[in-house]
This record gives C-alpha cells, sequence and structure tokens, in this order.
C-alpha cells in the first residue's frame, strides 16, 4: 500500500490526499507551520505548495528526500503579472526541482487538473485524467496505481523534460480560469 506525505493543507494537497485515501493509501499532511520539524513518514511526498515554497522545503529536507519519489504539483507562475512563467526557457519547475534532489525520483503530476476536478473525480462527464511525467518508471507506476485506485484515471505524459509541456499547459488552463472562461470546477479532459 502507498504511504504520502503532502506537503501542504490547502485545496489542491486535501483533494490529491483525499483521492489517494479513497484507494486505500496511508496521508500524512505538513503544514507550513510543521515544515522542517515533522518527519516525512510517506513514501511518495507530494509538493502541493506555491512554487516559492519548494526551495524551503528542500533546504530542510533535501537528504530525507533521496530516495523517495517526489511529485511536483506547481505551476510556476509569476503571480504579480500572472502573464508568464517564472523557469528558464525550455526548463520547468519540475527540472529545476530534479536537479537539486539528484538522489530522488521527480515527477510532475496533478498541475493540469484542478481541486474541484480532483475531488468529483469528474471534468464535466468525463472521468478526470492525471497526467505524469518523470524518468522513473517505478515511480511513475506507483503514483498512477495510486490515484485509479482512487478512482481516476492516470496516463504517462513521458520523460521529466515534458513537464515543460504541463507546465505551459497547466499556466493556459489557471489563465482561462482567473479571466472566467473556464469554471474552477471544469478545466480540460482528456479522452484517451
Amino acid at each position: 500500500m502507498a504511504t504520502f506525505t503532502i506537503f501542504g493543507t490547502g485545496n489542491m494537497a486535501n483533494a490529491i490526499g483525499g483521492l489517494v485515501a479513497d484507494g486505500g493509501a496511508s496521508v500524512q499532511y505538513i503544514s507550513e507551520e510543521q515544515s522542517g520539524s515533522a518527519a516525512i513518514e510517506g513514501d511518495i511526498v507530494v509538493l502541493a505548495v506555491p512554487y516559492p515554497a519548494v526551495d524551503a522545503i528542500i533546504g530542510a529536507y533535501g537528504d530525507a528526500l533521496a530516495g523517495k519519489t517526489v511529485v511536483d504539483i506547481t505551476n510556476p507562475l509569476n503571480f504579480e503579472t500572472f502573464d508568464e512563467l517564472v523557469v528558464p526557457a525550455g526548463s520547468s519547475a519540475a527540472q529545476e526541482i530534479a536537479a537539486k534532489l539528484p538522489n530522488s525520483h521527480v515527477l510532475k503530476a496533478f498541475n493540469t487538473t484542478f481541486a474541484a476536478t480532483l475531488a468529483s473525480k469528474t471534468v464535466g462527464d468525463l472521468t478526470t485524467t492525471v497526467q505524469i511525467a518523470g524518468d522513473n518508471a517505478e515511480s511513475k507506476a506507483a503514483l498512477a496505481a495510486a490515484v485509479e485506485a482512487g478512482g481516476v484515471k492516470a496516463i504517462d505524459a513521458g520523460a521529466l523534460k515534458r513537464a515543460h509541456e504541463l507546465e505551459a499547459f497547466g499556466f493556459l488552463q489557471l489563465t482561462l480560469a482567473v479571466a472566467e472562461k473556464v469554471q474552477w470546477t471544469g478545466g480540460f479532459a482528456v479522452i484517451a
């Protein structure tokens, strides 16, 4: 059975935690106040925090994350202008995190879904699909199994370098939601 540690206690953290718990996984949450003092219990660690908060977590837990699957859900937006991503051109938040955690298996997932679609497990009339990018097949399979056990679909989106496209896709979806072109309870669905 999968064990998860989720950094964060917001909507996405709770939606992801609820989803994998529905599939039988054990879930531990570490709040911002607990970060740095709470021990990581899970084999799969989810960074359900804004991108600017990731460096503090890596600084506090870098050694403890060695050998673990680390799931980056961030969309590294410029929240002041909301019109660009803040990672180097051609890169991604997930690739930047992987460079700082060379002994972890970094995955990109959940950034193209909204919390409401994870909680309801649907996008419109379709089952929510979590897209997963990463370089470690075993880590991707473990995360896919956990989300599928929770009642949604998972799709292998390719190598970690595909996180660049997933973040661009997530950015588009967020800007459409902020502009009220799509609902926060909706979004894009995958038909496979």
